[in-house]
This record gives C-alpha cells, sequence and structure tokens, in this order.
C-alpha cells in the first residue's frame, strides 16, 4: 500500500509540474502575463487607489463556483516570496480555489508593509482597502467564483490589513486569519503604530467591537476569525492577539475569558468560540517559543507544506493547513501535534487525532491524480 500510494503521490506531482509548464504559469482566460513564478499579475483590475499591484492564481480547469483566497504578506515580503514561504498556490491546487495575493509598492511604503495605520487607507471605499476589494471583485467576475466563500488571510502588517478588511468590508468575507496582526482601529499613524505594536494597549471588548461597527454599515453576521500568534514576538506584542480577539468575540457576542474548548499540546494553546449551534466563530492559537512570523510545517510530506524562511517559522505546526480547515476547505488533521483538551474541572485529556485508513487514502490520491 505505501509504496502505491508513493507511485501516485510521484504521478501527482508531475501531472502539476506538467499543467504549469504547458501553461507557462497562467491561469486559462487570465489576462496578464506570468510575474513571480506561479502568479500572474492583472492590470487594469479598477482604480486602484491605493497603487498596489494584482498577482493571482487559479488552478488550471478551476471551476465556476469555487472559493477564493486572498493573503497579505508582512513587510519586507513580496507576494510571491509569501506565496512560496506558505504554500498557498501549491494547497489552491490540492483544494481547488482561487488565490490573490496584493502586493505593496515601495512608494507607498519604504519597507513594502500594508498601511494598516493609515486612515487614507483603512476606510471602507478609499485607499489600500479598495484596491483590495477591486481585486477581489474581479476575481469573482473573471472566475465566476462563489460569493458566499471568500476568505483573507496576513501576517503582520499584511495582518493588520486583514482586520482592515474584515471590518471595512464585512459582508465580502466569510472568514479570516489574523497572523501576528493589530485589532481594526489601534492606530491611526506611523508613530502610533509602532507604540501599539510594542505595547498592545489594552482597551475593553465593546470599545474593540464599536471600532468595527462604525466602519461599515453592515449589521451583521460577521466573519468567522481564526488568530494566531507567537508567544515570543518581539516585532509585534502578543498582547495585540488578545485585543483582536476582544474585537471579534464582542462582534460574536462572546467573551474572551468563557471559551467553548481549550487544547493544549507542547506547543500551542488552542481555544474555540462556539455558536450556539456548536459552529466555531472565533480561534486562536499562541504558539510556545515562536517569534514574529507565519508558523510552518515545511517540506512535502503529510500535513506540510511551504518553505522556511525569515518570518517564515518552521515550528512543526502548518498554520497554511490549520486555517484552511478552519474555513471548511479541507484538509485533515496530520499537520497538528499532539493535543489535550481541558475538561471542566481543569484536567488535562489527551485528545486522540482523526486518521484516515488506507482506503480512504487511495481514494483521495486517485481524486487528485484525477484517476477517479
Amino acid at each position: 500500500m505505501a509504496e502505491t500510494l508513493s507511485g501516485l503521490d510521484e504521478l501527482i506531482r508531475l501531472r502539476q509540474r506538467w499543467t504549469r509548464l504547458l501553461t507557462g504559469g497562467l491561469s486559462a482566460g487570465l489576462p496578464g502575463e506570468v510575474a513571480d513564478g506561479r502568479l500572474a499579475e492583472v492590470k487594469g483590475f479598477g482604480s486602484n487607489p491605493g497603487g498596489l499591484r494584482m498577482l493571482s492564481y487559479a488552478p488550471p480547469d478551476l471551476p465556476p463556483g469555487a472559493p477564493l483566497v486572498v493573503a497579505l504578506h508582512g513587510c519586507t515580503q513580496t507576494a510571491a516570496g509569501y506565496d512560496q514561504g506558505c504554500g498557498w498556490s501549491d494547497m489552491a491546487d490540492r483544494l481547488g480555489f482561487a488565490l490573490l495575493l496584493p502586493e505593496q509598492d515601495r512608494g507607498n511604503n519604504a519597507y513594502r508593509c500594508f498601511n494598516w495605520f493609515n486612515s487614507a487607507d483603512t476606510l471602507r471605499n478609499a485607499g489600500e482597502a479598495l484596491s483590495i476589494r477591486q481585486m477581489v471583485e474581479w476575481m469573482l467576475q473573471e472566475h465566476g467564483l462563489d460569493r458566499g466563500r471568500v476568505f483573507i488571510s496576513g501576517l503582520s502588517a499584511g495582518g493588520g490589513m486583514t482586520s482592515v478588511m474584515l471590518a471595512t468590508y464585512p459582508e465580502v468575507f466569510a472568514a479570516g486569519a489574523i497572523l501576528a496582526g493589530l485589532p481594526y482601529g489601534a492606530a491611526s499613524d506611523a508613530s502610533e503604530a509602532l507604540e501599539v505594536m510594542r505595547q498592545a494597549p489594552q482597551r475593553s471588548a465593546g470599545e474593540r467591537g464599536e471600532a468595527v461597527r462604525a466602519a461599515s454599515a453592515h449589521p451583521g453576521p460577521w466573519p468567522r476569525v481564526s488568530v494566531w500568534q507567537g508567544e515570543t514576538d518581539s516585532t509585534v506584542h502578543p498582547g495585540n492577539a488578545e485585543e483582536v480577539l476582544k474585537q471579534w468575540l464582542d462582534l460574536h457576542g462572546l467573551t474572551l475569558e468563557a471559551p467553548d474548548e481549550v487544547e493544549r499540546s507542547e506547543l500551542v494553546v488552542h481555544r474555540r468560540w462556539h455558536d450556539a449551534d456548536g459552529r466555531v466563530l472565533v480561534e486562536s492559537h499562541r504558539i510556545a517559543g515562536m517569534e514574529h512570523g507565519v508558523p510552518l510545517h515545511a517540506g512535502t510530506g503529510a500535513g506540510q507544506v511551504g518553505v522556511a524562511g525569515p518570518h517564515l517559522l518552521d515550528v512543526g505546526i502548518s498554520s497554511t493547513h490549520g486555517i484552511l480547515r478552519f474555513w471548511g476547505l479541507g484538509t485533515d488533521r496530520a499537520d497538528m501535534p499532539r493535543h489535550f483538551r481541558v475538561n471542566s474541572q481543569g484536567e488535562a485529556q489527551e485528545m486522540t487525532p482523526r486518521r484516515f485508513g488506507p482506503a480512504r487514502l487511495l481514494d483521495k490520491a486517485l481524486r487528485f491524480a484525477r484517476l477517479r
């Protein structure tokens, strides 16, 4: 069985490689030119008041009604480097979604940070926020994607801009993921932004939530949110993750002090807050010993994806897998470390990870290879 699966895995990789070569890295019907490896640049997607660059990827033969994932890089990073590091386009191939990667221009910010703190770029229908919204609309129309399954994620300044997009266009996004990011409305200029990053000033949950309510006329329901944070982050104070949680928990009518589930391992503390039907609305991952960056389980094995690099940290847990699973876009739990659930008496109980049998693994491999 292992030899059969290994052969099928190789067949899948060869098929994907030949598809990329034959298409030149361009998605079928996608105007633009190949840029930065697998990504294609799109121009003329809108008025682009924020002066951002639009890069995208869609797997060959992507069907109408597929989901859209938006990924926002951090400071000093590029869209292509962020894609390669996180493995977003690899996961797009595996799971069948379109990918949008906006990129900051050095003319807007010398360090290529999205301007999550600049009021000209963080209001609805203005600046960088509007540019990203225009890119999303172009992707939805060009590829006939599912408007009910648009998701956004970002690191650091990209995490701050993810907060901006979820706050200013909450009707557009089903869910988001904020990695080492900041709450919406936390700063109004560069000086204040640096102070917030250093100290994570505490505000009430109501104040955090009100900032989002004031950003648009949207009455709810609100996007679901996943928050990821390294506990030893010296660039963005870990307290900012708690402020982000306060913001979105308040919008969902939940409280920071009362998670419905807590799972612990040596690596991560994972908290979840549910709605009345048991669906997870907000979750938090706090990763022990991790500095500033994206948590990765880099490589090509089960539960692995991406390439480690600056602010792309191979700590043995794949946030890319975890985020996609939270969004409901697939992936099993092979990337997750052994977990412990804390019961109502505060006792730790080991949880048995879900595993797939050989028959199901073979069926999945055949489907990926388009042999079934």
